[in-house]
């Protein structure tokens, strides 16, 4: 197990099994949200990390370039808000069902402004032996990696484009990889620190992609 991480990494408890354990198994159906993304974790050197993506560059892609979680809109084919979530997994990052250490645990869902729908969010951790995860389709995503949750804990003031235009934004900077809107409003409130006003930015890419 990591080691416990410092006093910025949120109140959340410290281990992925508790992290975990505060939400049920659950696979709400369909019409609970347009959208489902998950929070896969694993334990990283010094703490709990989560995986992110980098969405390929897409004009037509309000999300293009953007950071945010494995996830997608609803397919007509989707019998449940799980089934999507699983779905866009393995589509995006190459991640199976087998490959998680457990059951998805469904956290709930929030309001993502810029796309006007309610997103589900599931959380799950990485199985001992499955594969890294890459990019499964290239023009989707770019690129994926891994973000301590201490990293949360620090905030910047950064220039994006939103709804609203050109405006700086909570936002957090790591090795280039700027996350900010959305996406890191879900990971700060399921690892346990406080909100901050933030404007909602892209965290999906457009509907039946």
């Amino acid at each position: 197990m990591a080691d416990r991480p410092g006093p910025s990494a949120g109140g959340a408890p410290d281990d992925i099994g508790s992290l975990l354990a505060r939400f049920p198994v659950l696979a709400p159906p369909v019409p609970t949200a347009g959208a489902a993304v998950t929070i896969i974790l694993r334990d990283g050197a010094q703490e709990v990390e989560t995986l992110l993506i980098v969405r390929a560059t897409n004009p037509e892609d309000p999300a293009s370039g953007q950071v945010g979680l494995p996830g997608g809109h609803v397919d007509e084919e989707d019998d449940s808000l799980l089934a999507t979530a699983l779905r866009e997994l393995e589509e995006e990052v190459g991640l199976e069902e087998a490959d998680l250490a457990g059951a998805p645990r469904f956290v709930g869902t929030q309001f993502a402004r810029a796309f006007d729908l309610h997103v589900g969010i599931f959380a799950a951790a990485l199985g001992p032996a499955a594969e890294a995860p890459v990019p499964a389709n290239l023009k989707e995503v770019a690129h994926v990696f891994w973000l301590p949750r201490s990293a949360l804990g620090e905030t910047r003031r950064v220039k994006r484009d939103t709804i609203f235009g050109p405006t700086e934004v909570n936002a957090t900077v790591i090795d280039g990889h700027v996350l900010w809107g959305f996406t890191r409003r879900v990971l700060r409130d399921f690892f346990g620190y406080p909100r901050e006003d933030e404007l909602g930015g892209p965290a999906l890419p457009p509907e039946g992609g």
